[in-house]
């Protein structure tokens, strides 16, 4: 035993290389998915979430994304900041669903995004968010709010949209929250486990309705 903890630094190069290899193998292999642990349950979700409204009959405007790009929308556009700004959105924009992806947390003043996202919607529009909770600061170029589902019920209420018209829902467990205090974890399907923790929401999603 002596003699192989004599031996012991020479082989930390190699398992170092080892463990390189063996980390970018992963990385070329379907191991990895190339989604955030966190947002795998959203995602799947919300998807679930807007394929079932009747999307061939809206007209879509997506803030600072392409998510939706291919949904079956009547038609499509995405604007992004600074050309288009949320809070001060440009005159005569009309849509049926605004779409708008972690991005409200981003925002200065999202109660005018809010109201100003209620205003270009035609009646019976529709206004999707999501945003993050128990994920850290990502300044993006600034990272100003966090919403638990009641809360981001009441600021949409506040912002115009009834509360009957309201859906929210959220996802996080507590090993996904500490995962990612260290990076941006990607899902690894049979290590990371998507139930979900009421008490540990990190990723928070709402559908409302305009009258």
């Amino acid at each position: 035993m002596a003699h192989f903890n004599e031996a012991a630094p020479a082989y930390r190069p190699v398992l170092r290389r080892m463990k390189e290899e063996i980390r970018h193998f992963l990385n070329r292999t379907s191991v990895y998915s190339e989604e955030h642990w966190c947002r795998v349950v959203m995602n799947r979700e919300t998807m679930n979430l807007i394929n079932a409204l009747d999307v061939s009959r809206l007209d879509a405007l997506e803030v600072s994304g392409t998510r939706w790009s291919t949904a079956p929308f009547r038609s499509y556009r995405s604007v992004s900041y600074p050309e288009f700004d949320l809070c001060d959105p440009p005159a005569g924009v009309a849509a049926d669903m605004i779409l708008a992806e972690q991005v409200f947390e981003h925002l200065l003043w999202p109660y005018r995004a809010g109201r100003a996202a209620y205003g270009m919607l035609r009646p019976r529009g529709y206004l999707f968010i999501t945003t993050p909770f128990l994920i850290r600061i990502h300044d993006a170029p600034v990272d100003c709010c966090r919403w638990t589902e009641t809360g981001i019920r009441y600021f949409l209420a506040e912002c115009g949209f009834p509360l009957e018209n309201i859906q929210t829902a959220s996802w996080g467990n507590r090993k996904c929250v500490a995962a990612n205090l260290r990076q941006w974890a990607r899902y690894k399907k049979w290590v990371h486990s998507i139930e979900n923790e009421a008490d540990f929401p990190m990723v928070v999603w709402a559908l409302a309705q305009k009258p």
